[in-house]
């Protein structure tokens, strides 16, 4: 079973991800900031979606340290509801994968996810 690693600081997007995911045959597990993710390590998952606008440091700005300062191989994508230009923008400068748009819907990011880890 794949694992996502979700990392959001809205209970309601972790709860609503979380269950549609796990409905999907996916192992989730959800951090609620950057507290959490500091906390925990980040291994041994197949697919990080991360933030972009959380309280305490901006996702993008996370996942570049993920990337670049603590080398994670792993996918990890954006996960926001800004544009897609500034999605895309964000994703180029922090070195991810590539991102998700939270405002093409709960679908939309299933079949995201599974084209990802397929």
């Amino acid at each position: 079973m794949k694992r996502i690693l979700i990392c959001d600081d809205s209970p309601i997007i972790l709860a609503a991800v979380r269950g549609a995911l796990a409905d999907a045959g996916y192992d989730v597990t959800t951090r609620s900031g950057i507290d959490d993710l500091a906390a925990n390590p980040v291994d041994g998952f197949d697919l990080i979606l991360m933030d972009v606008e959380m309280p305490e440091l901006f996702g993008d700005d996370v996942a570049s340290i993920l990337r670049l300062e603590r080398g994670v191989k792993t996918p990890i994508y954006l996960f926001s509801s800004l544009d897609d230009a500034q999605l895309a923008e964000l994703a180029k400068t922090a070195k991810v994968d590539g991102f998700i748009s939270k405002q093409a819907g709960i679908p939309n990011l299933v079949e995201r996810v599974r084209a990802i880890l397929s």
